[in-house]
């Protein structure tokens, strides 16, 4: 091997080490939103299982509904556990709203959209 092939192959690692780096560190950084993210996603899909079966939920009913979720990804060791269950319902009916899954039915309830 000539010294410039040897020149453009430690700059490739060198490049090549750089992207996965940085890649890591935008992971690590989006690590928390995406544990949020996956854990309303899986909140969603129990109130709407419980929807199915009943006309609208309060706030009341979905915290019970949600009450000691957990969620993961599954690369990685991180958890994340719903632990006030109250502030989480509240976050989630946004969510919900938001993502046109719900409509409020007045009075703190919630039903599913037509």
């Amino acid at each position: 091997m000539s010294t410039p092939q040897i020149i453009l192959g430690i700059l490739l690692f060198a490049l090549v080490t750089a992207v996965l780096y940085v890649w890591g560190l935008r992971r690590s950084m989006t690590r928390q939103q995406d544990l949020e993210r996956i854990l309303l996603s899986q909140s969603a899909a129990r109130v709407i299982r419980y929807l199915k079966k009943n006309p609208v939920i309060t706030q009341k009913e979905m915290a019970n509904q949600i009450r000691g979720m957990k969620a993961g990804l599954f690369w990685s060791r991180d958890r994340m556990q719903v632990q006030n269950a109250a502030s989480f319902a509240q976050k989630l009916a946004r969510y919900m709203v938001e993502q046109h899954l719900l409509e409020d039915a007045g009075g703190g309830r919630y039903r599913l959209k037509p």
